[in-house]
């Protein structure tokens, strides 16, 4: 059991003390290096081994073939648990990691993310 005494003492400690949390919507929230958040695809880079969809355990990524040398990345945000599995088996490493974690939507359509590789568009559906 605490004693009034030294509970006061805590209670006045406090009071100087700056607050443990952050103000965060309003005061944005700094990454460290090497943060695993979004997964984007370079298209110009893949050679289409598909050695990402093999190694992601949750089958988020799905590459299809669009032409000669061409592919194009769906990533599905909504299954991905943001391990960078796919990242790390990448050979030409045609995906990368970003700082980016804000990526709530209200809608599951809008969680899966296509890299087109004829135009260089990114398009939600």
């Amino acid at each position: 059991m605490i004693r009034p005494g030294k509970m006061l003492k805590q209670v006045l400690d406090s009071i100087f003390r700056k607050p443990a949390t952050t103000n965060y919507p309003f005061t944005k929230a700094v990454m460290p290096d090497k943060f695993r958040g979004k997964i984007i695809f370079h298209p110009e880079k893949c050679i289409g081994c598909k050695m990402c969809m093999r190694d992601c355990p949750a089958g988020a990524i799905q590459i299809r073939k669009i032409g000669d040398k061409k592919f194009e990345c769906e990533i599905d945000l909504g299954k991905c648990i943001y391990c960078a599995q796919c990242v790390d088996s990448c050979l030409k490493k045609a995906l990368e990691t970003t700082k980016e974690f804000e990526l709530a939507a209200l809608e599951r359509n809008k969680l899966k993310v296509t890299y087109h590789a004829d135009t260089g568009e990114v398009s939600k559906e």
